[in-house]
């Protein structure tokens, strides 16, 4: 969402749009709870799943835009023939329209960007009814207010990838990793791969030892090895499966993973430990360019963070229509 923010707080300049914001769901939908929108005079940012539910968000959005008076739209999913509906996916979303507008605004958006840039965690609190307006809460500076109706929205840090190695691979991973939400930091021991100008959508690219690169990387939760060789996996794996990591990631052929496994094995590197790596690294959709290995690797990425099974959504559905067979 930082992205989002940042160009929010730019359209602000401007003058005033409408905030669009999923607070509940029910059912299948195309977008979760949280999922936001921003709607001018001439145009839309964002997405809250398209089709004729957002059609109808972006109508009544222009409305609040012109009164502002704030308020629900219900976007009725169900398909049902008795009734309107915006769409086939079988649940309902209702969405929470409200107007920024002026310094205060553009102040409150600016620390929301300063939370989710500088690793710190909040709260968003927007109240639904009267004339309160949004406000933060961070730690334990809360205003001391009445239970009140409000959709609270944790602002958490952008999720880190660590990309170990900066070849032919990194240079597509970091691109997609950025566009799919993750702060990326690559690092390498040679100063020609390892530069702003070869990955500019990196946070930060550290061009020094292995040893020395990765203690300035110890807050990764993400990490993907794709070194160029079995010595630096080895380098790198020593000191990062002692990290907390929730996903270590390695690049390379099943006889590259298995000669590394057992060397580390021999060092005393518990099993369970070794059994924890994802490797090797992505998912098996037949990847060979370095650009389709990042997308394997990314695949990877989004199933671990979002709980997915990596399974194709068509063989669900092929086995539901043997029902109407």
């Amino acid at each position: 969402m930082l992205e989002f923010y940042q160009q929010m707080a730019q359209t602000l300049q401007q003058g005033s749009a409408v905030l669009a914001t999923v607070v509940n769901v029910t059912g299948s939908v195309p977008r979760e709870v949280g999922a936001k929108m921003l709607v001018c005079r001439d145009r839309a940012i964002g997405t809250i799943g398209g089709g004729a539910g957002e059609a109808k968000v972006i109508r009544q959005a222009l409305e609040v835009l012109a009164t502002g008076e704030k308020q629900f739209v219900e976007i009725d999913l169900s398909g049902a023939l008795q009734r309107e509906t915006q769409g086939v996916c079988g649940g309902a979303m209702q969405v929470w329209l409200e107007r920024w507008s002026g310094d205060k605004a553009i102040k409150l958006l600016e620390q929301i960007i300063d939370i989710l840039s500088s690793g710190k965690c909040g709260t968003l609190v927007t109240p639904f009814l009267g004339d309160s307006q949004p406000y933060l809460e961070i730690g334990d500076n809360k205003p001391q207010r009445h239970r009140e109706a409000a959709f609270r929205e944790i602002l958490m840090p952008l999720p880190t990838l660590l990309i170990v190695g900066a070849g032919h691979v990194a240079v597509p991973l970091a691109a997609m990793a950025a566009m799919i939400g993750f702060r990326v930091t690559v690092v390498d021991d040679r100063h020609e791969f390892a530069s702003q100008e070869r990955f500019p959508q990196a946070t930060a690219v550290i061009a020094q030892p292995l040893t020395l690169a990765l203690k300035c990387a110890l807050n990764s939760q993400y990490i993907a090895l794709v070194t160029r060789g079995i010595q630096h996996d080895l380098e790198a794996l020593r000191f990062l499966l002692k990290t907390p990591a929730q996903y270590i990631g390695m690049i390379g052929s099943r006889k590259r993973v298995r000669l590394v496994c057992q060397q580390l094995q021999q060092e005393g590197y518990p099993p369970e430990v070794l059994a924890s790596l994802y490797a090797p690294i992505g998912l098996d959709i037949g990847a060979l360019t370095p650009e389709e290995i990042a997308v394997s690797i990314c695949a990877e990425l989004i199933k671990v963070r979002r709980g997915g099974t990596g399974k194709s959504l068509s063989n669900a559905v092929a086995r539901s229509m043997t029902n109407y067979v």
